[in-house]
């Protein structure tokens, strides 16, 4: 079974994509804060990452940066999932190792399950 771990601090956002995910048969760990998805990191290997970038304490750039730094989880492919659409935030993104960026409001649950399964395929 694919595992996928969601990092939103928005209670909504996460526990709808939760819901949209485990629909589609994927086992979802969840994180609230940045910390926490470093702490899971160590206990769980996902086949994927949903990354939000604006999280209290360590934010979601920090994340992605120390995911990547690290051996044990640089290959996860993390898609990052924020509010933040500036060109220079997606650049920052997508250079720090994301495979993927999708802004929020431009993206229906739906389409980010395509999107999730889509880089799970490759």
């Amino acid at each position: 079974m694919t595992t996928i771990l969601i990092v939103e601090d928005d209670k909504f956002l996460r526990e709808l994509m939760v819901g949209k995910l485990s629909q589609e048969d994927f086992k979802i760990i969840e994180a609230v804060d940045g910390e926490g998805a470093l702490k899971k990191l160590k206990d769980f290997s996902p086949d994927l990452i949903l990354l939000d970038l604006i999280l209290p304490g360590v934010d979601g750039f920090e994340v992605l940066s120390k995911i990547k730094e690290n051996a044990n989880t640089s290959s996860i492919p993390v898609i990052v999932l924020s509010n933040l659409g500036q060109r220079e935030d997606v650049e920052r993104g997508m250079k720090l190792g994301a495979v993927d960026y999708l802004v929020k409001a431009h993206f229906t649950p739906n389409e980010i399950i395509d999107k999730v399964k889509n880089t799970i395929k490759q």
